[in-house]
Order: structure tokens, then C-alpha cells, then sequence
């Protein structure tokens, strides 16, 4: 009698520790990654890490720091610090200048009546703070005046992500409001860095990184689109030009203006065919969502582990209190940011039909102000350009810009969670975050009749207003 045998077990599968993410589990992080409290979460971590480290283990914080790689015969022999400045960061700018062509192509800074009010509060929220600094180093001994630029930067993924934690009741236009300033101010700091921080330019090389980011412009809009092709080009820009004597940096933003921002580029061809299949996505659209995630999750917090690590003494602190450059970036970033962004905005709102969003008061500019000082990535970025890398004034610029990132991070965040809890209130006579949530929700409908008003902007307390930047 034949004899059945035993059907065999299906083999299990091993489960290996700290293996590749699943596609879904990649999407997930990179979304993640997307989100503005995450990259501002990272980015503290990094500073908090340097700092750690260079207190706890100050030579190994060195060396590392100090260890130089890459080739000298290309002016690429760079310590790791100076790669995390130069190299690194022009990934932050690259997406900093998707984000600023998007703005003039599509978003609020493609009409002057939009953007005036926050482009103006951004201008002034930049020239008091110098100002300020000026007037510290100007009157003090040992004021040196060449730090002017370090307390105008806000740095925009401190500043939306302290603003998406405590500030969910506030009304959607002043998250636009804060977005719209903080992308002018990133423009107007790369003209700084690039005007003001350049010494001497070899005329060739930059020409030819010009040459490399036209060529980049050029195949993006053939449709040429292979990483094999664009990578290439967008390095040989970023160290031609680190080679003749600009920041490298700049060479981010240049790429980053060079990719299609109008809606449908995303697709090969364009057309109304394309722009009817994927919505309004353009390429800087597309290319933003891809590279954020390398920003955020990378870039932007190894930036902040080689610039934040500062060998933090008590006569480092009483020094940054005292001494003009620190108390310069103190009182430039903390009182400057707020008093310039509530300054102009006032002026050209008494002075133009410009007018705020219906809803928002003073009180919300003020709040916006406040949360405007926290000026960690470009203000470290531009202290050691004007002072060096790893200088005693440098060490006093980097406690001086956490000392007033920190304090207006409070100050900002108390007044918005405050200045939330109103308007929530208002909205619904209740402070149930699902009824902002749905509050919210209908303020970005565009179908929504908008409120137009013909009054003017209220006195500073009072409430009221219409859109920033909209006119009648």
C-alpha cells in the first residue's frame, strides 16, 4: 500500500534587523521627513549634538571637524565643517531657490500687490536688526561691524515648524504671511552673502558655472532629465564657482531657479494634456518634493553638527552678553526682527492700500515678528563667513544666535499659541481643534467668497484687516 508523504511546511521567511524599507515604508519616511516639525525637530537635534559633543569631547569634536578631504588640485581640499558649510548646504539653497521660483511663478510673489506687505516686512525686519547690530558695534569697544548681516536671516525651517506646533488655531493667511517673508528674506540674505561676503572672484571660473547652470536650464527644458546628465552638471557649477571665490552656495539657488516652475512642466512636453493628468505640477514642484527630504533630514542637521559645536565656558556666555558682537546678534534678532517686521508692516499698510487678511491683528504681526528672530541656519552660515570658522568672535556669534533663536522661539510661540486660542475661539466660540481644523479647511477653499473691505488697517491692538498684500 503506497504511503502518502507529509506535505513540507513552507520555509519561513528571516526577518533581518535594520533591513531595507519596504516602497511604502520609503514614502513614509520621506513625507516625514516633508513635514515642517520634523526638519525643525532635526535640525535642533543636530545643534543639541554638536554641543554635546564639543563640551563632553572637544578633541575628538575637533579633529573630526578639522579632517580634511578631497582633492587640492580643484581647490576641493576642504575640512569636514567646510564641507557641511559649502557643500551641503548649497542642497538647503538649491531647495531654497525651488521654493523662491515657485513663489514668483505661481505662488504669492507673482503680483507686487500680494507681496508687498510681507516683501516690506521683510526688508524692514532685516534693516533694523543690522541696524541695531551697527549702532552695538559702532559704540562699544571692540565692535566689529563686518557681522552686520548675521542677525537679518530668519531661518524658515525653525520658524514654520515652531509655527505649525503652537500656532493650529491661527488663521491659514498668517502661516502665508510668515512663508511669504521668510522666502523674501532668504532672497534678500543670498544677495548678501553674495555681494557682501565675496572678496575677490576669478572672473573665468564663475563665467563657466554660469555656463554649467544655462546648459542645466536648457536640458530641463528639452526634456533631458537623466541624473547621469543633470548631477554632473549641477557639481561642475557648484565647484567652478566655489573655485572662483563665491560662496558655493549661491550656485544652489541658481540651479534651483533654473528648473520650469509653470504648471504642467513636470511632464515631458507640457501642455494642457499634461497640466489636465497631474494637476498644476510643474518641475520645481516635483524637484522640491524629491530633494526636501535630503535637505531636512540631512543636510540642514549636519550643517548644525559642525557649526553649532561651540566649547561653551561661562566667561564664552558673560562675553556673548557683553561684548559688542554677541549682544549685537541678541538684541538684533530678539528686539530688531519684531520691531522692523511691526514697523514696516504698519507703514505700508498707513501709507498703501495694502491692507491685512480679514481676521488677523496686530498682536498676530507682532507674534510673527517675534517668531522671525530665530536665525539659526544662514545667521551661523554668516558669522563664519565674516569672522571664520571656529574664531573667539565666531564662538561669540553661535551663543548668540541659539541665546536669541531660544528666545524668540518662546516669546513667538507664546504669543501665537495665545493669539491661536483667540481666534479659535472666535471661530467657533470653542477651542475644539477639530473645529479649527475645519475652520482652517475652509479657508483655503478657493471657491470661498473672499471678504473685501474698504477701511483701513486698524491702530496697533486693534483687530481687523484684509489679506497681506491684497489690494482694492
Amino acid at each position: 500500500m503506497p504511503t502518502s508523504s507529509a506535505p513540507t511546511p513552507p520555509a519561513r521567511t528571516t526577518r533581518t534587523l535594520f533591513s531595507a524599507l519596504t516602497p511604502g515604508g520609503e514614502r513614509n519616511l520621506a513625507d516625514t521627513l516633508r513635514d515642517e516639525r520634523t526638519g525643525g525637530l532635526l535640525l535642533l537635534a543636530g545643534a543639541v549634538a554638536a554641543l554635546l559633543w564639543a563640551n563632553l569631547a572637544p578633541d575628538s569634536y575637533a579633529a573630526v571637524a578639522g579632517t580634511h578631504v578631497g582633492p587640492a588640485s580643484i581647490h576641493l581640499d576642504l575640512d569636514i565643517a567646510h564641507w557641511a558649510a559649502d557643500g551641503l548646504l548649497a542642497v538647503f539653497f538649491f531647495v531654497v531657490g525651488l521654493e523662491l521660483k515657485r513663489e514668483m511663478v505661481v505662488g504669492e510673489l507673482r503680483h507686487v500687490a500680494t507681496a508687498a506687505l510681507p516683501a516690506a516686512a521683510a526688508v524692514g525686519g532685516m534693516v533694523v536688526p543690522a541696524g541695531i547690530y551697527l549702532a552695538v558695534n559702532a559704540t562699544m569697544p571692540g565692535g566689529a561691524p563686518q557681522g552686520w548681516a548675521v542677525p537679518t536671516a530668519t531661518d524658515i525651517a525653525f520658524a514654520v515648524g515652531v509655527l505649525a506646533i503652537v500656532g493650529r488655531g491661527v488663521p491659514v493667511a498668517l502661516r502665508a504671511f510668515l512663508l511669504t517673508l521668510a522666502v523674501v528674506d532668504d532672497l534678500l540674505a543670498i544677495v548678501i552673502i553674495a555681494v557682501g561676503y565675496t572678496e575677490t572672484v576669478t572672473l573665468g571660473l564663475m563665467l563657466g558655472s554660469f555656463a554649467c547652470v544655462a546648459v542645466f536650464a536648457i536640458a530641463l527644458r528639452r526634456g533631458l532629465r537623466s541624473p547621469f546628465l543633470l548631477v554632473p552638471l549641477a557639481l561642475a557649477a557648484w565647484a567652478l564657482l566655489h573655485a572662483s571665490g563665491v560662496h558655493a552656495t549661491i550656485a544652489g539657488v541658481l540651479l534651483g531657479f533654473a528648473v520650469p516652475a509653470a504648471p504642467g512642466s513636470a511632464v515631458r512636453g507640457g501642455g494642457a494634456d499634461a497640466t489636465d493628468a497631474h494637476g498644476d505640477h510643474s518641475l520645481a514642484e516635483h524637484y522640491e518634493h524629491l530633494w526636501r527630504p535630503v535637505s531636512a533630514g540631512f543636510a540642514v542637521p549636519v550643517f548644525a553638527l559642525f557649526a553649532a559645536g561651540v566649547t561653551i565656558e561661562p566667561s564664552t556666555i558673560g562675553a556673548t552678553f557683553t561684548e559688542p558682537v554677541g549682544l549685537g546678534v541678541v538684541l538684533g534678532l530678539v528686539l530688531g526682527k519684531p520691531l522692523g517686521i511691526a514697523a514696516a508692516t504698519w507703514l505700508v499698510s498707513r501709507f498703501t492700500r495694502a491692507r491685512l487678511a480679514p481676521g488677523l491683528g496686530w498682536w498676530d504681526v507682532i507674534g510673527v515678528g517675534l517668531l522671525a528672530g530665530i536665525g539659526f541656519t544662514v545667521s551661523l552660515l554668516v558669522g563664519s563667513l565674516a569672522f571664520g570658522t571656529g574664531t573667539v568672535l565666531d564662538d561669540h556669534v553661535v551663543v548668540g544666535v541659539l541665546a536669541a533663536s531660544l528666545l524668540a522661539a518662546l516669546g513667538g510661540g507664546a504669543v501665537l499659541a495665545w493669539r491661536g486660542r483667540v481666534h479659535a475661539a472666535r471661530a467657533g466660540g470653542q477651542t475644539d481643534p477639530d473645529a479649527v481644523d475645519r475652520a482652517e479647511e475652509a479657508a483655503r477653499d478657493p471657491q470661498a467668497p473672499a471678504a473685501v473691505e474698504d477701511t483701513a488697517v486698524p491702530a496697533p491692538g486693534t483687530e481687523g484687516g484684509h489679506e497681506p498684500g491684497a489690494t482694492r
